[in-house]
Parts: structure tokens; C-alpha cells; sequence
């Protein structure tokens, strides 16, 4: 039994194949663009490449992220939240708390063994505290966005970023440049404007041990240590951050699917 998971994300767009032992047999990763039904259908394409497959070869594919309903070759939708909780589980079955930086939105999850969401916040109506804030800050710096979080972490003397707009941090960052504070000092106000504004968003849903990173911006490791600094806990980090909601979507076909007849093991049972 082969199955699938399509997160649509805002700005991008990921894809997990699995079998029925629960392994992991491609992915796939591309920018979401204009048009999400295609991105969805380009994603799919590259993660059964990957696994040696033919889309006939998949039985079961659930779709999920912002742009869930347009993956028209899905069997069912299911919601970011439920799929990300699903996956961090997976990984790491000890989870209970979950951050979400994802491009245009934040989400802080609190989630009981298995994965069962309890609470959850969404930081989705303005794109501070998220991935379009960092590009904002890469673009008007003029520097790439993978340079960003090493960048951050040799700053000495953080500035304070007092605008919490992206429009307006814009500006913001131009009058430290203009000023002559360094570009390190400045991506680190940067950093920890974001995880500030992430704390709010964990404290409303409650913080309990142990606490899980998705999304693309877990890869910041200048964002992980302004979180780590402010929780005062390590972050649980994998390099499939960025696709876990992808793979929790995996999860549930595999679930829907009926391949297995009971909810899918976690990923240290499996390996045991």
C-alpha cells in the first residue's frame, strides 16, 4: 500500500510518499506560485519520481496546508493543524507543544500523546512574526535568505525592531543601514522580534514539554535560538521540518486508507 500527503502552503509546496511500513519513500518541494493546482500536481510529480513510482502506484493521497482543496487528485482534505500535529508526533512522540512558522502565517499547537490536538493559535491575519517577514528583511538588505540566520547569530548588540508591519519594517531596517549599525545586529532584532511575537502565540494555547519546530523557517537557526533563549527548552528539530505537514497528511491516508486497520505506530515504535 502506497500513500501520499500534499501540503499547499502559501509559498511553498511540499509532497511525502509512504509505504505501509511507514516508510518515508520520496519527497518533494516547490514553490507554490500562482497557480496552486498545478504546484500541487508538480510536487506530487517530483516525490513519486524520487520513490521510482507511478502516480497509479499510490492509492491514497490526502491533501492539506491553505491550498488543500485545490489538490484535485486528493481523496480527502485534511486541516494544517491536524496534519502538522499528526507529524510532529511522528518524529517525536514525546511532543506536546508545536511551532509553526510557516510563509504568510504562525500557529502554536498544544497536542496530547498521539497527536490529538488540544488547543491551537493562529497568527494569521498579519505576515509579522513569519517567513514573508524574514524575505522582507533579506530583500531590503539585499542579502539571500539562507544567509539570514548565520548572519544573526554573530551579532554582538542586538537592535530593538519596534515595527511589527512588514511594510513598515522595511523602513525600519533602511534607517539602522543608513545609521551604520550592522547588518548582524540588525537581522538579530529581526530574529527576535519574530520569536517575541511567537511566545504571545505559544502562551495562549499553554507551553508544556517537549516542544516540536515545523515549517520552512526551522531551518533559521537564528530563529531557533531567539525561541530556545525566550522558552528556555531545547526545540525539537528534524530535517523534515519542513515537510511534516506533508507527512502527517501521509499519516492520515495511511489511516483513511485502512492498509493498516489501526492508527499508524509512531516513528520510535517502528523503529524499535
Amino acid at each position: 500500500m502506497i500513500v501520499a500527503g500534499v501540503d499547499v502552503g502559501s509559498t511553498a509546496t511540499k509532497a511525502v510518499v509512504m509505504d505501509e511500513n511507514l516508510r518515508v519513500l520520496g519527497r518533494g518541494l516547490v514553490p507554490t506560485g500562482a497557480n496552486v493546482t498545478r504546484a500541487a500536481e508538480r510536487v506530487f510529480a517530483v516525490a513519486i519520481a524520487e520513490a521510482g513510482l507511478n502516480d497509479c502506484d499510490v492509492s491514497y493521497i490526502v491533501g492539506t496546508g491553505y491550498g488543500r482543496y485545490k489538490v484535485s487528485f486528493g481523496h480527502a482534505q485534511i486541516t494544517e493543524i491536524s496534519c502538522h500535529a499528526r507529524g510532529a508526533a511522528f518524529l517525536f512522540p514525546e511532543t506536546r507543544t508545536i511551532v509553526d512558522i510557516g510563509g504568510q502565517d504562525t500557529k502554536a499547537i498544544r497536542i496530547a500523546a498521539g497527536g490529538e490536538v488540544l488547543d491551537f493559535s493562529m497568527n494569521d491575519k498579519c505576515a509579522a512574526g513569519t517567513g514573508r517577514f524574514l524575505e522582507s528583511a533579506a530583500q531590503v538588505m539585499g542579502i539571500e535568505l539562507e544567509e539570514l540566520g548565520p548572519l544573526s547569530l554573530a551579532s554582538r548588540l542586538p537592535l530593538k525592531i519596534t515595527n511589527v508591519c512588514t511594510v513598515f519594517v522595511e523602513t525600519e531596517i533602511m534607517s539602522h543601514l543608513a545609521r551604520g549599525k550592522k547588518p548582524e545586529d540588525i537581522l538579530r532584532g529581526v530574529h527576535n522580534s519574530i520569536a517575541s511575537r511567537t511566545m504571545a502565540l505559544l502562551r495562549r494555547v499553554g507551553i508544556e514539554e517537549a516542544v516540536t519546530f515545523t515549517g520552512g523557517v526551522a531551518r533559521n537557526g537564528g530563529i531557533v535560538e531567539a525561541l530556545e533563549e525566550r522558552l528556555g527548552v531545547k526545540l525539537r528539530l528534524s530535517p523534515d521540518s519542513q515537510f511534516i505537514g506533508a507527512l502527517g497528511a501521509a499519516l492520515f491516508a495511511l489511516e483513511r486508507s485502512n492498509a493498516l486497520g489501526t492508527q499508524p505506530l509512531h516513528a520510535a515504535e517502528q523503529r524499535g
